[in-house]
């Protein structure tokens, strides 16, 4: 279907197609009602007829546009005309940040740690709303021509790996990034979402993933059962705080790795400052005895696969090989003959023993070591069904059933088994065999009309129902003590048992009337500090007026003598004249790039009189425009070679100021200087 020149909704003019993806496609519009530019994502017509799917892809889709944050692409609207089922968003210039690995290789450490803080950063706004990516993926992060990170398609994984589509069908380019738990098809959470950078950072480092194979689902059983190399092997520039944030991050168990982005936003941020210090905490999980491992379905089949492309050779062929090498064997060993008719006797004697005994013991069941279906020793936890005819293909006949609730199994999962799982020891296979299975998270209705009732009755309805909660006091100047005045999650809502409800309550009124005195003349500091002593929130604006003094009160909001109440907001305006300081900034080309010189390259030629002589050549250094920019000035423009270590310019100026400086295009540094702090010196490397 041509979109170009559509108009959608009656206000979405489609002017060009932007990009395409394994669910949708991307294109420009114009929005003729907030006249401004944006993006919409189509769903490709393969995902629209599945009802199951668009159900989720909508839900999920409302849920992530309520999230504003800088690093996360912003969704304006969710839409459904005409069969076409579509998101719009916020327009973003800029690239990919998988297009600009491919382009430069292996990114410089501070860059990349940059790039993971503002998608930690990200990550923790949604998930402190509940909304959980499933993609983190250098393809899902757009990086603005000023820098900024920007992360898309929050929530939107969720609708695919819950739908009917086949995970491994819709997502093969995601794999590659995938937790264990959820290669596997099981319970993904926040830390699901921190393993996922975990890997984006690794491949931003070595300019690879770490785990890799021919076949998406190779990838997945990789992802699940082997170790990644350490990234410092493939790049030794990594500083080692930045080597075991990696590595945190990508451990197998959910348990060992960070357990918030705000835990993994504070070793970042502290690697900036200390890189080669050993502050992270990295635990190793040991076992005291070896895991054993129940295959999942991909595997069988895999083996179904090796199977039957396995050259067999034919029992006759098999036989015949056998004869003719014991045949060689009494020919070449006279003595062997009568030896193997003696030991034939003593085998058959002691058979003759062991069956007797073998039928004495028929009566007695069969014994078999009951296996691990609960998941516990970093073991696949399996369902149900799975467990059951796993039981019964060994055996086991009297299964019982259980069901209860759980916040972190997922339904149809197996959460404890009885007898346990001990290694190596075997029950009878006619022994009852209890499974617990999780019914999942309970799920419960919050009362109505709580908002405005005493906070004793409304604590005591969510007691009664067994849900958690949280008193939050604040003050009001309209509400009496003691009454609900907000409740988190909504009145009404269908929650999770585990989920803490905050109650807001009123705590009554707590400010007095204040007399504003005069402040005029004094200096910023005495008047602030006046103010604040009677508990007025200051407000400080300035101007330039040569005529004034410098650093004083010249106006006030709120007259002298007027009263008010504490906690009211008063404005004063300060004279402050500009003070000029000088700014160095020294640029580092070489190690803010990260680049590498080209090694020389041998060969041969032919001389004048037909001898072969060696050669070398040395390959060009490549160039880069360096533009540095301080607020609305350029202050230098030009090209160097990309080995360059000593770019330096200095300029004067006044006020804050924002610099910024960009390689090729692509802005590598930033930062905010207050040209009021006196003379600096801002090293780039």
């Amino acid at each position: 279907m041509n979109l170009i020149g559509k108009m959608l909704n009656n206000r979405y003019e489609v002017l060009e197609k932007i990009g395409n993806g394994g669910m949708a496609t991307v294109y420009k519009a114009k929005c003729h009602v907030l006249n401004r530019y944006v993006a919409i994502k189509i769903l490709k017509d393969e995902f629209t007829t599945d009802s199951e799917f668009i159900k989720k892809f909508n839900t999920e889709a409302q849920s992530a546009a309520s999230l504003a944050h800088p690093n996360i692409v912003q969704i304006y609207d969710v839409c459904n005309e005409d069969n076409l089922y579509y998101i719009v968003m916020e327009l973003i210039q800029g690239k990919t940040l998988k297009e600009i690995i491919n382009e430069d290789g292996i990114l410089s450490w501070k860059w990349s740690v940059n790039i993971a803080i503002q998608i930690a950063s990200a990550l923790e706004t949604a998930h402190k709303n509940n909304i959980i990516h499933r993609d983190i993926k250098p393809h899902n992060i757009i990086i603005t021509e000023d820098g900024i990170a920007k992360v898309t398609d929050f929530g939107i994984a969720k609708a695919v790996s819950n739908s009917t589509i086949t995970a491994f069908g819709t997502t093969i380019g995601s794999v590659h990034y995938f937790s264990p738990e959820h290669a596997r098809g099981g319970y993904t959470d926040a830390k699901s979402d921190l393993y996922s950078l975990g890997i984006v950072m690794y491949e931003m480092l070595t300019g690879r993933v770490p785990f890799d194979a021919d076949t998406p689902v190779s990838v997945a059983l990789k992802q699940v059962q082997e170790e990644p190399v350490d990234p410092i092997k493939y790049n030794e520039n990594i500083p080692i705080s930045v080597n075991r944030i990696i590595l945190k991050a990508m451990q197998k168990d959910p348990n060992l790795r960070y357990q918030n982005a705000t835990e993994m936003l504070k070793d970042l941020s502290l690697a900036l400052k200390k890189p080669n210090e050993d502050f992270v905490e990295l635990a190793i999980r040991s076992d005291d005895s070896p895991t054993q491992k129940i295959p999942t379905i991909y595997e069988l089949e895999m083996e179904k696969n090796n199977d039957r492309k396995a050259p067999r050779v034919s029992e006759n062929q098999s036989n015949r090989k056998k004869e003719n090498k014991v045949k060689e064997f009494y020919k070449n060993h006279k003595w062997a003959k009568p030896v193997t008719i003696v030991l034939a006797a003593i085998l058959l004697f002691v058979g003759a023993m062991y069956g007797t005994i073998a039928i004495l013991n028929g009566s007695r069941p069969a014994q078999e070591q009951i296996p691990n279906v609960s998941g516990t020793n970093n073991e696949a936890r399996l369902t149900k069904d799975e467990a059951v005819k796993l039981l019964n293909d060994l055996g086991f006949k009297e299964i019982t059933i259980e069901e209860e609730y759980h916040d972190e199994v997922e339904e149809g999962y197996v959460i404890s088994q009885t007898p346990e799982y001990k290694s190596p020891f075997k029950i009878n296979v006619t022994q009852p065999i209890t499974l617990t299975v999780s019914k999942g998270q309970k799920i419960v209705t919050l009362p109505k009309k709580m908002k405005g009732k005493k906070v004793e009755d409304v604590t005591k309805e969510l007691e009664a129902l067994e849900l958690k909660y949280e008193l939050i006091e604040t003050n009001s100047e309209t509400v009496e003590a003691g009454i609900v005045l907000e409740v988190d999650p909504e009145e009404g809502e269908e929650i999770t048992a585990a989920t803490e409800i905050q109650i807001t309550v009123s705590i009554g009124s707590a400010f007095k009337d204040v007399v504003v005195p005069s402040v005029m003349n004094k200096s910023e500091a005495e008047a602030v500090a006046t103010l604040k002593d009677l508990n007025l929130v200051v407000d400080v604006t300035y101007e330039q007026d040569a005529n004034k003094s410098d650093g004083i009160v010249t106006a006030q909001s709120i007259n002298a003598n007027k009263t008010v109440k504490e906690g009211d907001s008063i404005s004063i305006t300060v004279n402050k004249q500009p003070k000029k300081a000088t700014l160095t900034i020294n640029v580092n080309l070489k190690s803010l790039t990260g680049y590498t010189e080209p090694k020389p390259e041998t060969g041969t030629s032919v001389d004048e009189n037909g001898n072969t002589i060696p050669t070398t050549t040395t390959p060009e250094i490549e160039k880069g425009t360096v533009v540095i920019e301080v607020g609305d000035d350029t202050i230098l423009s030009d090209t160097y070679l990309m080995t360059k270590t000593d770019i330096s310019k200095t300029w004067t100026a006044t006020g804050v100021k924002t610099v910024k400086v960009k390689v090729n295009g692509v802005t590598r540094f930033t930062d905010t200087v207050d040209f009021n702090n006196g003379d600096q010196v801002i090293n780039v490397k």
